[in-house]
């Protein structure tokens, strides 16, 4: 067989933004990363923008927000169209607007200084698996004589980042159950027209919404109860969406200029499995829901976040047995629960007026606080707590508090944050100066560029501590904390591998 034109150790189909903060987690762990996308260029139009209080943590824990700016505060949240706080314990509270084309020329830019390699214009057509590789075969855009080229990659794996209609999904074999949609949105970003800001209005016939943005462009969106799930390939028409706005709205939107049209419906599958062998999924490629509140996007990038440190450290041979499994015994749990509350959400929403009871008792449970606090916390993503042994700390498997060092930390950027102390996307041992020498003395096998060890002292007026000693996984959840050296030691064999020998 010849030899193929790319060789890696990890291909990424998929320049999405999940693909690229992918592609940056195992830039940062050490891999060898290709990322292979069928567009030849960034996007046209701006599809999901908000980023919600843990993905923005995410992005800070890697040095990306000083980057990115301060983005504009996204307003009040909902669920099922009902006004929610979003007020949660991160410094990320509620959820900022950045555009999507934005975010992936943040992350693109990120993950190519890192190392990673992003091949524009080439469209996924084959994979097939060996006994230690996988190779992917990739056609081109026609040249200029018409003829297509192909490419060949051979990876150690394959992950599919490509969306709900995943190439890598199909190829690959994965079962992929859930259920079509029964009801739309359909969406517009029009110019040239004047219409009244609306915010999940609900009229008799259907549920209109409708804000003027940047350049005076406006995005409408309308659901007509009881309408069938258009079936036309492609996005709707203009003529459809403004016939659905007029009759829903009574508003008359046709002679603005359409820039931009698609729909989405309420349809919600889960991939069986995350892996295969392999061949992995992420985002849209392993779960696809409606993109109710940002929350698509969101849950994507936070399966990102899980994904490379783990897989960066299985192809450099530091894993441990089973850390690579854990990506879906973590992940399809989280997936499944966010899909439960957006199919919530969806029949809230779209609901004709059968719901409207529903609806009502709804926004009365909202004023109690625990009720807000819950809901906020799941569409936030600060809530996600992975499984921890009986017994363990009740920060194990939770993400790490935000917290501020005072001077004179240890820590290889200087004095800085819990969230700080992870950008060089290793583990870390964070001790505030209660510890017994015993369990610094434990970590030193570790100390060979997989965990690094921070001692400092809280910032003096900060947030109240909630441990004493952690260990903290590159992604920022917890993996010990305050227990005795055998768990400590047990904890750093399970997620960063065997001990060095000395």
């Amino acid at each position: 067989m010849s030899a193929p034109d790319i060789d890696t150790q990890v291909l990424v189909v998929g320049a999405g933004p999940v693909g690229l903060m992918l592609a940056g987690e195992l830039a940062l762990g050490g891999a060898d990363v290709v990322v292979l996308e069928r567009r030849t260029g960034p996007l046209t139009e701006s599809r999901a923008s908000t980023l919600h209080a843990r993905t923005m943590e995410l992005l800070d824990q890697r040095g990306l927000l000083e980057e990115l700016g301060t983005p504009p505060a996204g307003g009040p949240g909902h669920f099922g169209g009902t006004r929610l706080d979003l007020t949660t314990d991160s410094p990320y509270s509620g959820q900022w607007k950045v555009p999507q084309v934005r975010t992936e020329e943040l992350l693109e830019g990120w993950a190519t200084r890192l190392g990673a390699r992003v091949v524009k214009g080439h469209r996924l057509t084959d994979l097939r698996t060996a006994p230690h590789t996988v190779e992917a075969t990739a056609e081109a855009e026609p040249g200029p004589g018409g003829a297509a080229s192909a490419l060949r990659v051979r990876a150690a794996y394959v992950v599919g980042c490509d969306g709900e209609s995943s190439t890598v999904r199909e190829l690959a074999g994965f079962a992929f159950p859930g259920r079509d949609a029964t009801r739309e949105l359909l969406r517009a970003d029009v110019a040239d027209v004047q219409v009244p800001d609306r915010r999940f209005e609900r009229h008799p016939g259907g549920l209109a919404i409708s804000a003027r943005g940047p350049g005076g462009v406006t995005r409408v969106m309308v659901h007509e109860y009881g309408a069938p799930v258009g079936r036309e390939p492609g996005p709707p028409s203009f003529a459809r969406v403004a016939d659905t706005w007029r009759r829903v709205t009574g508003d008359d939107i046709g002679g603005g200029a359409p820039l931009w049209l698609n729909s989405f419906g309420d349809a919600l599958r889960q991939a069986s499995q995350y892996r295969r062998g392999r061949i992995l999924l992420a985002g849209d490629a392993a779960h696809h829901q409606m993109p109710v509140g940002g929350q698509a996007l969101n849950l994507g990038l936070q399966d990102a976040a899980n994904l490379g440190w783990k897989l960066a450290a299985e192809v450099r041979g530091t894993a441990g047995p089973g850390l690579l499994d854990s990506y879906h015994a973590e992940r399809h749990p989280a997936g499944r629960r966010v899909l439960d509350n957006i199919a919530a959400q969806a029949l809230l929403l779209l609901g004709g007026s059968g719901t409207e009871q529903v609806r009502s008792l709804f926004g009365e449970l909202l004023r109690e606080p625990r009720v807000r606090a819950h809901l906020a916390g799941t569409i936030a993503g600060v809530d996600v707590r992975y499984a921890a042994e009986p017994g363990a700390h009740r920060l194990v498997g939770a993400r790490v508090p935000y917290l501020r060092f005072g001077t004179g930390a240890d820590t290889a950027e200087g004095p800085g944050s819990t969230f700080a102390a992870l950008r060089p996307g290793r583990g870390v041992l964070v001790d505030l100066g209660g510890r017994p020498t015993p369990v610094l003395a434990a970590v030193a096998p570790w100390r060979d560029g997989r965990v690094d060890v921070v001692t400092a002292t809280p910032e003096p007026g900060g947030a109240a501590t909630e441990f004493t000693s952690a260990l903290l996984r590159p992604d920022g959840h917890v993996a010990w904390a305050d227990g005795t050296v055998p768990e400590l030691e047990a904890a750093l064999r399970r997620w960063f591998g065997p001990a060095a020998r000395r």
